[in-house]
């Protein structure tokens, strides 16, 4: 609930566009460093086909109306929207790079750190993809290894391991355009696997190492953290939707049909099911009705699933850190909230594993409905939007106050005053919060002709 006595609190608003729905969630952080959600719009999406737009006039629908019920429900009106990138496009590889400093007696600067990263940009790729982030493992000067920060330190040659995250240039220009389509701009884009990750990891899991598994409709996404950074991330082409459409095909039933029966009556583990009940399904037009066993049914789950966390196990063991993930798998995304999937995912993987719930960063009596795996993705790409308030930065009317957003609405023109927040973050991670905006700084600075 939003009130004229909140002064000088920045409001944002994220936007996720997934294969299965479109959510806009807008909110503040409060003086505890907890996030409240003043409103959020969810509505399906039928414009996304594995995390990429594959009809703008639908994905434009979808996001004016999600973007309407939240503004509806925040009685306040978004300019700009921090918005998520998926897909089965983003690739990852690692990168060395290497800086020769004239003087070895001076300090290594943060402006040195930002030349070897911004040198990763230059990096050649096949054609059509780009560089979305770009994310420092850890320094090396004068072959003095494992540095968090370098910054104060002496030396000549400063280097760096990174892991490079990219995208095909056209799928983000297709969200770019969507967004704009609709009347909003981009405050600013983030992957959407890394959003999930701040939104249901704790910082204990991150340092010991876990796997965090994003299950959404179209694909699922993978984040690798150990020491605190991320290590490797990866998407598999597969997700809820595949389950849907195995069970449409092996029970012969309607797509909305075989939905509902996953939701309601599906299980992860066959042999969890005990009753084994029968499950009627009314015919089509006069014809017989038809009944699927629960047990049958979550065999045709459990076979698809298990063939998900074979792809799962096999990129934590492509990453190197298999045996270094004391935190094991977290479970998050829409598809986690199939009954007994955790169960699944220790018996075909060996880790420990969680359900994990997007409560963390949220303040004292959230909605609970905000507390589901399905909204991992939209609160993170919040927590993200919330930590890039930066100082000078006068473009996005994400800085602007809940009063003088309110303010817009009944008195035009708009005011002008934007409440500048800085994020104090220190330290080696630092790096880890910069790097999100040269993705922008590229988009608008690049051509439509170039692509």
């Amino acid at each position: 609930m939003l009130s004229s006595s909140t002064h000088h609190v920045p409001i944002v608003v994220a936007l996720d566009i997934g294969t299965t729905k479109v959510c806009a969630i807008a909110g503040f952080r409060d003086d505890y460093g907890k996030i409240e959600i003043v409103g959020y719009g969810t509505v399906p999406s039928e414009g996304v086909s594995k995390g990429v737009v594959s009809n703008i006039d639908k994905t434009v629908k979808a996001i004016k109306e999600s973007v309407e019920i939240a503004e509806r429900n925040a009685m306040v009106k978004f300019n700009d929207v921090q918005v998520g990138v998926a897909g089965q496009h983003i690739k990852s590889l690692h990168h060395h790079g290497l800086l020769v400093r004239q003087d070895s007696t001076s300090e290594i600067q943060e402006a040195d750190v930002d030349k070897l990263i911004k040198d990763m940009h230059k990096l050649v790729l096949p054609p059509g993809d780009k560089i979305l982030h770009v994310i420092p493992q850890e320094f090396i000067v004068d072959n003095e290894n494992n540095i968090m920060d370098p910054v104060g330190m002496s030396g000549i040659r400063l280097e760096a391991n990174f892991h490079i995250i990219t995208g095909q240039v056209n799928a983000s220009k297709n969200i770019y355009r969507c967004v704009e389509k609709a009347g909003l701009k981009v405050a600013n884009m983030t992957l959407e696997p890394i959003a999930s990750a701040s939104a249901v990891l704790s910082k204990e899991e991150k340092e010991a190492g876990v796997a965090l598994v994003d299950i959404g409709g179209g694909t699922t996404d993978i984040t690798i953290f150990k020491d605190g950074i991320i290590r490797h991330t990866a998407v598999i082409p597969f997700g809820g939707n595949v389950v849907t459409t195995d069970i449409q095909e092996g029970c012969q039933v309607m797509r909305d049909q075989a939905e509902k029966l996953k939701v309601k009556f599906g299980s992860a583990v066959a042999d969890e099911v005990v009753d084994n009940r029968v499950i009627i399904i009314p015919g089509f037009r006069g014809r017989d009705p038809k009944e699927i066993s629960e047990k049958n049914l979550s065999r045709i789950i459990q076979a698809r699933m298990e063939e998900i966390f074979e792809y799962v196990q096999w990129e934590i063991r492509r990453s190197g850190y298999e045996k270094k993930l004391l935190a094991g798998l977290v479970l998050t995304g829409g598809g986690s909230l199939l009954k007994d999937i955790d169960f699944l995912a220790q018996l075909q993987t060996g880790m420990n594993t969680r359900l994990g719930e997007p409560i963390e960063h949220l303040a004292h009596g959230y909605n609970e409905t905000m507390a589901s795996p399905i909204y991992s993705t939209g609160i993170g790409l919040l927590i993200y939007a919330l930590n890039e308030l930066n100082p000078g930065d006068h473009t996005s009317s994400v800085k602007k106050t809940l009063t003088e957003v309110e303010f817009e609405i009944e008195n035009e023109p708009a005011v002008n005053s934007v409440e500048d927040t800085a994020n104090n973050e220190s330290g080696g991670k630092r790096w880890f919060n910069k790097i999100f905006a040269y993705t922008k700084e590229f988009f608008e600075a690049t051509p439509d002709s170039e692509f």
